[in-house]
């Protein structure tokens, strides 16, 4: 019993082991998602600036040729498209590393329950051996017993020989 109590034990610090190791996963993933919410404010901010910008440029721009006008808004579109471009590869790289973090996490929840069928197993094993240890001392048990019998029929027998002698005698 001592053994399947130690291993009990085993058992759940793993389990909460995992579980901690769990938790911390989910809380870095947590901050991952802030801080692409606080990307997304700051671009936010951004556009507001370029807005902001575009409206001074605009007032501006009156006074510029037809020209430069068209090569400053192809600038921005250009810059707009470049930045909208690394937005989405780091969203994308982002994803896979919360993939793979998330396999990681799946992988190790399957190696911890092969593990507790393992010491399940071991378990069963040893509840069968105490089972069988059991049985053996029940008959142990009883060939004592039948010993027992057998050593009090024979003493009774020689006293009835003895009574039997003596009245003989």
């Amino acid at each position: 019993m001592g053994i399947h109590m130690e291993r009990q034990k085993e058992t759940e610090k793993e389990k909460e082991e995992t579980e901690k190791e769990t938790e911390i996963e989910i809380e870095r993933e947590i901050e991952i998602e802030r801080e692409i919410e606080r990307e997304i404010e700051r671009e936010i901010e951004r556009e507001t600036e370029r807005e902001i910008e575009r409206e001074i440029e605009k007032g501006e721009k009156e006074t510029e040729t037809e020209t430069e006008k068209e090569e400053k808004e192809t600038e921005r579109e250009t810059e707009k498209e470049k930045e909208k471009e690394e937005k989405e590869t780091e969203k994308e790289r982002e994803e896979k590393e919360t993939e793979i973090q998330y396999t990681e996490i799946e992988i190790e929840i399957e190696r911890e329950t092969e593990r507790e069928k393992e010491i399940e197993k071991e378990i069963e094993k040893e509840k069968e051996k105490e089972k069988e240890k059991e049985k053996e001392e029940k008959e142990t048990e009883r060939d004592i017993e039948r010993e027992t019998e057998k050593e009090t029929e024979r003493e009774k027998e020689e006293k009835e020989t003895e009574k039997e002698t003596e009245k003989e005698i």
